[in-house]
């Protein structure tokens, strides 16, 4: 059973970043130069992964697909901590594999960095907002929503944030394995991870503040 869960945690984490950075790679390329064609394929590719993924492994893992999610999960005693770290890791090794699986795809090399910067006060601040309300989203949509409100939620920060929405640890590492549209240089990297555990903090205590939610 953990190792369904395991499994199932680093195939859907996999998948999801296949579909960022493929969905990037392909905006890019088909989008001559213009950043807001490339960044609306880029959205919608998102939206439509994100929904059916959470669908898919929902039942299995709960298809959280981002550390932020798990330790706040952990902490309200919905995910057993002794499976934490199992999560966490594949989280990463799932995200880093999606995006060598995008590079392979697209005959990119396989094993490259990103030099694409994301960094500034403006970009940090948009990675607290984006992944506070993200878990928001997580923790207050009802049961038989979370699919939908989610990958709604994602697509609507793609363009309401600074950063267009990363609001996930295990994105954010995999995205530096691909010098494409969806990549962010690893310098990058260490910010928005402490950013969007900021953000997953606010999140929670936002949460708190405002009342247990109807998951029915």
């Amino acid at each position: 059973m953990i190792r369904r869960r395991l499994f199932a945690e680093f195939l859907a984490t996999s998948l999801l970043l296949v579909t960022v950075v493929g969905s990037g790679i392909m905006a890019e390329r088909l989008a001559g130069g213009n950043d807001a064609v490339a960044l609306m394929a880029n959205t919608l590719a998102t939206v439509g992964g994100l929904y059916i993924l959470i669908e898919l492994f929902g039942p299995v893992s709960g298809a959280h697909m981002n550390p932020a999610v798990s330790t706040v999960m952990a902490m309200r005693g919905e995910l057993p901590w002794p499976l934490l770290p199992g999560y966490i890791v594949v989280q990463l090794l799932g995200a880093a594999c999606g995006a060598w699986l995008a590079n392979a795809m697209f005959d990119l090399p396989l094993l490259e960095f990103s030099t694409k910067a994301r960094t500034g006060l403006g970009q940090w601040l948009g990675e607290i907002v984006a992944t506070a309300g993200l878990l928001l989203v997580v923790l207050r949509a009802p049961s038989s929503r979370v699919a939908a409100m989610v990958a709604a939620y994602i697509g609507a920060a793609y363009w309401f944030t600074s950063s267009t929405s990363f609001a996930n640890p295990a994105a954010s590492f995999g995205r530096m394995f691909s010098d494409s549209f969806a990549g962010i240089a690893p310098d990058d990297v260490p910010a928005f991870i402490a950013a969007q555990i900021l953000g997953a903090t606010l999140g929670a205590a936002i949460n708190k503040l405002v009342g247990a939610a109807d998951r029915v």
